[in-house]
């Protein structure tokens, strides 16, 4: 039998939890904002799993930025990178709304490496 390969990450909260801290916790997809919810909500398991997404997105766009310095080859990495980023943090944004949690292809596995 083999392995997925690509098998979604499927994260459980309590739904109290969910309820009074998604409108909090959609700040993690709004740049520095995501801060907030690690910082203020740290006994919420769902705003600190977004706020740390929320703070790898962070990182990737100031990357992209700095990338995006580059003459030619940076532009077009810049520019691509930063509307890809965009889409990611309002996916991210509208699923903390709605109380599911997704993880951001690719980056998100990286949220495991805060220790916050």
């Amino acid at each position: 039998m083999p392995e997925e390969a690509s098998a979604p990450v499927k994260m459980h909260f309590d739904e109290k939890d969910v309820k009074e801290n998604s409108i909090i916790a959609a700040l993690s997809y709004i740049g520095i904002l995501c801060l907030i919810p690690l910082l203020a909500k740290k006994d919420s398991k769902f705003a600190q799993e977004h706020g740390k997404q929320g703070l790898v997105l962070l990182i990737a766009w100031v990357v992209v930025v700095v990338v995006g310095w580059i003459p030619i080859l940076g532009w077009i990495v810049g520019f691509f990178g930063s509307i890809l980023l965009l889409v990611l943090s309002l996916v991210g944004f509208i699923k903390c709304l709605m109380g599911e949690f997704w993880e951001v292809p690719v980056l998100g596995q990286y949220r495991n490496k805060f220790n916050l």
